[in-house]
């Protein structure tokens, strides 16, 4: 598993490339559950932005360190000494939710970066899965996941709405309002094989390793497929989750009119009469 040069700086996860144009990246705070603090967000969202427009890269697989936790959410203690949370007691009310909305709009910009990613993203969740492990797997493009698993939309628990994305995705993602209204209104913990019923996950494994290698083989298949392709399918596709189907089948004509210009169909087409596998250029 080759070290990648241009992501050593950053100090929060570990960044690998288990094969040509797949990068791993490992939520890498196992001592404590991979629950994140500030530094780590702002950091998720600088690693994706990289990774976005690195042509040596076509798939990212993002999982969690250790055997315990794909993290489990929000590092509570961090957060309570935060001066962003706790309020400056000088401000005024007005001023205070001014300078609050700043930092929860930040915070869901860094997870935001997670779905903007231009290359698709699987994340592989395994044991502790709280809170904001929820609202980062729903920025993904595909999610599997171990049978331990322990999901939680854990938000309400600790006196809040979700607000870092869950309520804003997961509806999407799965399509059923009354369990989304039950599990976030509840916070009660669901599994894997539930995740899988109600369309969470596509996938669920006995273990984290079984989980993880079936990812990297995903990863390391859709890596072959022409980058115009898949890159174009993943921003058509969220276009649609947000757009009428109208509207969507004029932008997706007007996308394949532009991109349908590159070489990469005639060598698909060419490869398949001919019984070889084609070789597409970095994007």
């Amino acid at each position: 598993m080759a070290q990648l040069q241009s992501y050593k700086a950053y100090k929060h996860f570990a960044i690998t490339s288990p094969c040509e144009f797949v990068v791993h990246v490992e939520i890498n705070r196992p001592a404590k559950l991979n629950a994140f603090t500030e530094a780590m967000w702002l950091e998720l969202r600088s690693i994706f932005q990289q990774l976005s427009i690195d042509p040596e890269v076509r798939v990212v697989v993002i999982s969690g360190a250790g055997d315990r936790a794909f993290t489990a959410g929000l590092d509570v203690q961090a957060a309570s000494e935060n001066d962003s949370l706790s309020g400056d007691a000088n401000l005024d009310p007005g001023r205070k939710a001014i300078k609050l909305k700043r930092y929860i709009e930040e915070f869901q910009d860094c997870i935001t970066a997670v779905e903007k990613c231009e290359k698709p993203v699987i994340s592989v969740l395994h044991g502790i899965s709280l809170g904001l492990a929820i609202d980062l797997s729903c920025a993904t493009d595909i999610r599997i996941c171990a049978k331990d698993t322990r999901f939680s939309v854990k938000e309400v628990d600790i006196g809040m709405a979700a607000d870092i994305g869950t309520l804003a995705r997961l509806p999407k993602a799965v399509g059923n309002a009354s369990w989304v209204k039950e599990v976030c209104m509840s916070a009660r913990d669901f599994g894997g094989p539930e995740a899988l019923a109600v369309g969470f996950v596509s996938q669920v494994h006995e273990s984290k390793a079984a989980a993880l290698d079936a990812a990297l083989k995903l990863a390391k298949t859709i890596a072959t497929k022409s980058p115009v392709a898949v890159q174009g399918t993943k921003h058509l596709l969220n276009h649609a989750r947000d757009h009428s189907v109208e509207d969507n089948l004029k932008y997706t004509a007007l996308w394949n009119g532009a991109t349908l210009q590159a070489p990469d169909m005639q060598d698909a087409l060419l490869s398949g009469i001919q019984k070889t596998k084609p070789r597409f250029e970095k994007l």
